[in-house]
């Protein structure tokens, strides 16, 4: 996928499509990291550690609770 960039007052921005963002779980209130290895330009999502750890939480409960469920909609 080729971007280019937009101006934004006196920035420029780059927009990043919807299913990219919901491929890596950002919103717009997750912090990103723009660093640069000298030739490319690379964005990533900052991941909170607590927050993963709730999600885990979350998915185990509702896995436990709707196991039989899961099990067949796997089939």
């Amino acid at each position: 996928m080729r971007k280019t960039l937009v101006s934004h007052g006196n920035s420029a921005a780059l927009i990043i499509d919807k299913p990219i963002l919901e491929l890596l779980g950002v919103d717009m209130n997750t912090p990103l990291e723009v660093t640069t290895d000298g030739k490319n330009l690379i964005i990533s999502p900052v991941h909170d550690m607590a927050r993963g750890k709730k999600f885990r939480a979350a998915l185990e409960k509702v896995n436990k609770k709707h196991e039989k469920t899961l099990k067949k909609l796997a089939k």
